[in-house]
């Protein structure tokens, strides 16, 4: 049993007769009243989000997790297929587990959480950031750049990204995969 001052990010939980994953939270101390800690939680099984409020010192249910390392191998249309880089061994998973699936390119290495009770995989932690091709962008019109203007781009995944004006067609990209969001152009 753990209590309401050990939750942090990537936390996976007990709630609701479901497994949860603690994707943001907030410790909370009014001037007036006990204090308590806001969350957001994602469901591991349906990847449904729903935000609760938990009193300071309540007791949570948590669940023992191992990370290993899975690389992406392909998508079938319904389930998303990893191989363990230690073993070899395959798994598949439904979409509603991964967080940002459109910007998984194949042969990706991600991290999995396996729940230690059941080996069961529960969800997928992506790098940081990944660095993607654009494939297809209108070009930036001159002119135009008095602002941080952007434009929608399409990377090799199939995700579209607002980019800067300057991002071209075959240009590679960096990706912050929590936000989706442009970070830098790769020079090569």
């Amino acid at each position: 049993m753990a209590s309401t001052s050990d939750i942090r990010n990537g936390l996976c939980i007990r709630y609701n007769h479901d497994i949860f994953k603690i994707i943001e939270f907030l410790h909370v101390k009014p001037g007036k009243g006990p204090a308590f800690v806001r969350t957001k939680l994602k469901s591991v099984t349906t990847g449904k989000v729903i935000d609760n409020t938990f009193s300071a010192g309540h007791k949570i249910e948590d669940v023992r997790v191992e990370t290993h390392k899975f690389q992406y191998l392909y998508n079938d249309g319904e389930f998303y297929h990893f191989m363990n880089e230690a073993d070899y061994t395959q798994i598949r998973l439904l979409e509603a587990a991964l967080d940002r699936p459109d910007l998984m390119k194949e042969g990706e290495v991600v991290t999995v959480l396996i729940n230690t009770e059941d080996n069961m995989p529960l969800s997928i932690e992506m790098p940081a950031s990944v660095i993607l091709e654009v494939t297809h962008t209108e070009p930036g019109v001159k002119g135009n750049t008095a602002t941080n203007a952007t434009k929608p781009a399409t990377v090799e995944t199939g995700a579209e990204v607002n980019v800067p004006l300057f991002i071209n067609e075959g240009d590679k990209i960096k990706i912050e995969t929590e936000k989706g969001t442009y970070k830098e152009r790769i020079k090569e």
